[in-house]
């Protein structure tokens, strides 16, 4: 059975769910993504840019420090709608790549 791992509040004032089953997808997909739930819950919340996705999904975007001096960009795909969900989550540090899809809200 699929299960809530948390909840979280996008911008649109949706709850979207990060099940279990999506963050054992995305941590056995990118490993170093383990011990960032909370990073991914804090980027739907509060992310610096929304991007336009492929379909109908929302692409949040949030900037780390990961170093003193080393800048990364946590990604997070979601469904936005009423009963929403996260569909994937990654780091990157070519974030204007993604920026290039059109941004929908930038902070």
């Amino acid at each position: 059975m699929d299960t809530d791992l948390r909840t979280s509040l996008t911008k649109a004032g949706f709850t979207i769910r990060v099940t279990d089953e999506r963050w054992i997808h995305i941590t056995e997909s990118h490993d170093y993504m383990a011990g960032y739930l909370d990073h991914v819950i804090e980027t739907v919340e509060d992310p610096d840019w929304l991007v336009k996705g492929w379909t109908d999904e929302i692409i949040a975007i949030k900037q780390y420090l990961v170093s003193s001096s080393v800048k990364k960009y946590l990604v997070v795909v979601y469904k936005d709608l009423p009963d929403g969900f996260v569909i994937t989550a990654f780091m990157t540090s070519k974030h204007e790549k993604i920026l290039k899809r059109g941004i929908i809200w930038e902070k």
